[in-house]
């Protein structure tokens, strides 16, 4: 089995080696991942005999395994993965940046067969471990590992997954226009990074689209096109609460924070604004991996990096893994967004149907999103 491949990379993403601050709890490798996978991975292709001997690992990036967020989407579709093959894996997650190299090191030691790193943040020292390591097959989540901008990967034996997340915010950014009752939605940032800030520009181009089609003149708060709103990190803290605080007080009914946990800072302020203001998840449907935002939440943005990372994993397994860029789109299932949940009854049919019918005119290219993965 292989991943299939829409369209091959051409263009960096930013590289790692930024000092972060860090919330995450950081454990000692394991030997075998307890979470078990809540659904199929999506895989149609049996592994083949030498699979029984495998080793899948996974490291994480700062924010651990338990973020509700990509980390732990990522670290699901390589625990779909070894319970398919029937074998063990090993993962282990990062407390401080300093530890990205010799956590990879240590997995590719430990006799990983293909190694998962999760984050744009670990792209340099992935880089450095699949040269030293080309026998091992090293999948990278979030980041084209192109660290010297050059156009190509800096490793041949690195599989990129990387997501258009701008085709599912456009249709974000067009239902909070068409929700909102303020003509005013908002978005804010952990740090300006294309894979943060690609959320924000496709949400922004999907509320210019609902103006433009509807005559309406609905503003956008936090994100002009080009630079924005940031809390300068991915911690739910005083920070992120005073960005998000910002932002609300300039009148948004819906918000969308980008960056992880953000999102909690986002609700405290919402909750003590005292107002009606509805919030947009990322990565995953932020209504069922947080109970507690399922009364603020509109929908989410989706990235399905539990199939995306199962696939390639299996694809190592089976000795078929295709190293081109794997970039997930509404095309191909890879990005979407979340059902309404608790605001299926607030949010006009008509509205919801012009969304449905504006996925097929992105995907059939009449409606163009621009994102730096173009």
């Amino acid at each position: 089995m292989t991943i299939s491949i829409t369209k091959k990379l051409g263009v960096g993403v930013f590289a790692a080696g930024l000092i972060f601050s860090l919330a995450a709890c950081g454990q000692a490798p394991t030997t075998e991942p307890t979470t078990k996978p809540t659904e199929d991975s999506g895989a149609t292709t049996a592994p083949d005999a030498g699979a029984s001997d495998f080793k899948g690992c996974i490291v994480s990036d700062f924010g651990g395994f338990n973020d509700k967020s990509f980390n732990q989407l990522s670290y699901e579709g390589l625990v779909a993965a070894t319970d398919e093959l029937g074998t063990k894996g090993t993962e282990i997650e990062s407390n401080t940046e300093a530890e990205y190299q010799p956590n990879i090191d240590g997995l590719a030691a430990d006799g990983c067969n293909a190694i998962v790193a999760v984050g744009f943040a670990l792209s340099a020292a992935t880089v450095v471990a699949a040269e030293a390591n080309p026998d091992i097959d090293f999948v990278l989540v979030d980041d084209a590992a192109d660290n010297d901008f050059d156009g190509t990967k800096d490793a041949e034996n690195i599989k990129p997954l990387l997501y258009n997340t701008a085709e599912a915010a456009f249709l974000a950014g067009y239902l909070s226009a068409g929700y909102s009752e303020a003509g005013k939605v908002g978005t804010f940032g952990g740090m300006e990074f294309p894979t943060v800030t690609i959320f924000m520009d496709g949400f922004k181009q999907g509320v210019d689209h609902y103006n433009e089609v509807n005559g309406t003149t609905v503003e956008v708060v936090g994100w002009d096109g080009k630079t924005g709103s940031f809390t300068g990190g991915f911690e739910a803290n005083n920070d992120a609460k005073t960005v998000a605080a910002n932002v609300i007080g300039q009148g948004v009914d819906v918000i969308l924070p980008v960056g992880g946990p953000i999102y909690q800072s986002a609700l405290q302020a919402i909750k003590d604004s005292g107002r009606d203001i509805a919030i947009v998840g990322v990565d995953a449907d932020l209504y069922e991996t947080d109970p507690n935002t399922q009364e603020f939440v509109l929908t989410s943005i989706l990235k399905d990096m539990k199939l995306s990372v199962s696939e390639a994993v299996l694809a190592s397994a089976e000795g078929t893994l295709s190293y081109d860029a794997y970039i997930g789109t509404l095309e191909n299932g890879g990005v979407g967004i979340a059902d309404l949940h608790n605001f299926a009854d607030k949010v006009d049919a008509d509205l919801m149907a012009e969304v449905e019918a504006l996925k097929q005119e992105i995907i059939d290219g009449k409606v163009t999103v621009t994102s730096y993965l173009d």
